[in-house]
This record gives C-alpha cells, sequence and structure tokens, in this order.
C-alpha cells in the first residue's frame, strides 16, 4: 500500500486498507476498500472524517463497521459492511419489549394489621401451593389442629393478597444472583385456561439449581411474549445455551437478548438434549393447577402463578438435587432456618 493512503479511510467501515481505483469524471482519485469494497473519493469524505458510526456495532467477527439492515420494533438487524463476511448482529431495544406479567404484581407489601398470626398465614400458603390442599380443607385442618375458626373465603384471600411480599423477597434475594456459568436454560409454554379462555404460560428454568427464572402469561404465542420472557430472565446473565422446541417465536427472542448463547432446538426425545427439564415442571406445576379447575380472572392466574414458582423455587425440595431447595444449590440461602427467618421478617 502507498504510503500516502496511510491517511485515508473507508467512509463506511473505517478500514485503511485501500488501494486507488482509477479516477472518476471529474478526474478526482477514487480508491477501494479491499474489506467492503465500498468505492469513494477524498470530495465524498469531506466533512467525514471525524465521523461516528451512529453509534452502530462493530462486527464481532471481521470488526469492520456495520450498517442497519432492518429497524423492527423490539429489536435492530446490522449487517457488516464487509462482503466477504456478512455478518448479521440483532440489539434489543429494551425499552420497546413489553414487561413479563411475573413482573406486573401489586398489591399488599406486609403482613401488618392481620388478624390471624403469621404462622398460621404461613402454614395455609404453605398447604395450599405445597401440598395443593383445597381452602375448605385448609380451614378444616385449622378448626381440628389448633382449634382456630377460619373461613376458607379467608384462606383463599390470603393466598392472591401477599404476592407482592413473596415477589418482594425473591427479588431480595437473587438481587446479585449471577448465573451465566449455567450450561444450559430450558424454555417452554404450556396451555392454561382463565375463565374459560385458553392462555400459555411461558417459562424460563436453569437445568443446574432448577430455580425457575421468569414467566410470562399471555393469551397468545408470538415472539413479544417470548421477547418479553428473555428480558425478565436476562436479568440473571447469559447462558451458555438455550434449549427450546421448534416454536419459530424463539428464534429472533435467543438471537437478540441472549447473543452469545447457542440456541439447541430439540427436534425429538431420541435427542442427545432434550426439553424434559421443564416438562417434569410443567407435570408439577399442572398437577396442582388442575385441582384448581382453571383461574377466574388474569390477575388472579398471574398472582397464584407467582406464588407457586415462589414455594417452587424457595420452600419445595427437589429430589433430583438430593431433597435440597434450588435457592441452595445456587447458594443463596444455606438452610431452610434462613429461609424462614426471611419470611418472619417480612
Amino acid at each position: 500500500m502507498c504510503k500516502s493512503l496511510n491517511k485515508i479511510s473507508c467512509p463506511r467501515c473505517h478500514s485503511q486498507n485501500l488501494y486507488r481505483f482509477g479516477k472518476d469524471k471529474a478526474g478526482n482519485q477514487k480508491y477501494q476498500c479491499k474489506d467492503c469494497r465500498r468505492q469513494f473519493t477524498l470530495e465524498d469524505c469531506k466533512g467525514k472524517k471525524n465521523r461516528i458510526l451512529r453509534g452502530y456495532p462493530r462486527c464481532p467477527v471481521c470488526g469492520s463497521g456495520t450498517y442497519l439492515h432492518h429497524d423492527y420494533e423490539y429489536y435492530s438487524h446490522y449487517t457488516c459492511n464487509s462482503k466477504k463476511c456478512g455478518h448479521s448482529i440483532y440489539v434489543a431495544k429494551p425499552i420497546n419489549i413489553p414487561s413479563a406479567s411475573c413482573e406486573l404484581i401489586n398489591g399488599k407489601t406486609d403482613f401488618k394489621r392481620m388478624r390471624f398470626p403469621l404462622f398460621l398465614i404461613l402454614t395455609a400458603l404453605n398447604l395450599y401451593y405445597l401440598n395443593a390442599s383445597s381452602t375448605r380443607r385448609i380451614a378444616q385442618f385449622f378448626k381440628i389442629t389448633y382449634n382456630v375458626k377460619v373461613s376458607h373465603v379467608t384462606i383463599a384471600s390470603w393466598c392472591k393478597k401477599f404476592a407482592p411480599i413473596f415477589l418482594s423477597i425473591a427479588n431480595k434475594l437473587t438481587k446479585n444472583l449471577d448465573l451465566s456459568a449455567s450450561d444450559e436454560w430450558h424454555a417452554d409454554e404450556t396451555v392454561v385456561f382463565i375463565n374459560g379462555k385458553k392462555h400459555y404460560l411461558w417459562l424460563i428454568i436453569d437445568s443446574e439449581n432448577r430455580m425457575v427464572l421468569g414467566f410470562n402469561l399471555s393469551p397468545s404465542r408470538d415472539a413479544s411474549q417470548a421477547f418479553a420472557l428473555f428480558k425478565s430472565a436476562s436479568k440473571f446473565g447469559c447462558p451458555s445455551a438455550i434449549v427450546t422446541d421448534r416454536l419459530g417465536s424463539y428464534n429472533l427472542a435467543t438471537k437478540t437478548i441472549f447473543n452469545t448463547s447457542k440456541h439447541i432446538k430439540v427436534q425429538s426425545f431420541k435427542d442427545d438434549i432434550s426439553n424434559n427439564l421443564i416438562e417434569a415442571f410443567n407435570d408439577t406445576f399442572k398437577d396442582w393447577y388442575k385441582r384448581k379447575r382453571g383461574f377466574k380472572s388474569f390477575e388472579s392466574a398471574n398472582t397464584l402463578i407467582t406464588m407457586f414458582i415462589f414455594h417452587y423455587n424457595f420452600l419445595r425440595p427437589h429430589y433430583s438435587l438430593n431433597n435440597l431447595i434450588p435457592v441452595q444449590v445456587a447458594c443463596i440461602l444455606d438452610d431452610e432456618k434462613n429461609i424462614n427467618k426471611y419470611l418472619l421478617s417480612a
């Protein structure tokens, strides 16, 4: 390369790997970039010497600049300027991505001014979510065991109204949790009925500690719901791989939000890596859900599912984890005494 070309850079990718490419009609010297094949003259570069790439990312493969290929509602698609490379980059727009339903919980944030003692309320919640007991059977249990008369309607309200408290406890304990070292996160969706209408419960779970990292309840299975689910789980890091079924809604969401993770699409049960882990959770959830005979409203369903997942992550021992709780495997809490301490101090 001629020394006089050292101070000249390509106006598209800023590469200095250039060579002279004849002259234009006005007699100006033309240059061509060896990386992106852009042809230009010095007249074209006037006023662009200090040009910034408009905030566009550089290609992680060859280091060249990129151009905006498509701009969508939830993400932007950039393509490498180098024709030899042509690598695609997907950048999410977190502000535009809707929030998952697990983040839309509002209500009472403490146990103050309750008529009944706290241990009675926690016992009722454990019986309802861990043992799948009905509210009438729990009321009967309190009458026989403690000689305390509690209406089944009161117990039903307990199962819903304290969801914000448990959600705040979960957020506080997992605030600094980083699961980027995990091999796989599994994502799937299952059907629930709300007031007789079909809805989809999207779930994502860590393969190593069995923690449910997020959920999203929606009436459809389009890509926006997958974006919402992955956005809520991205606060825990970026795993080595995302395992899903062949639903097309996961494709762009995985490329955009978990762009460094390998996307594994399960083809059949004979594959080396399957989605049996989250299917097992779906069986556990459905065993509890079918006893409720569906949900009456979206808000009620969202609240009850939040409480169920809290008990699954923080209170339920798992046989596959040697009877440990997922938060113990994730090293968030050492033992059950610490968990009960957080509940009693809420």
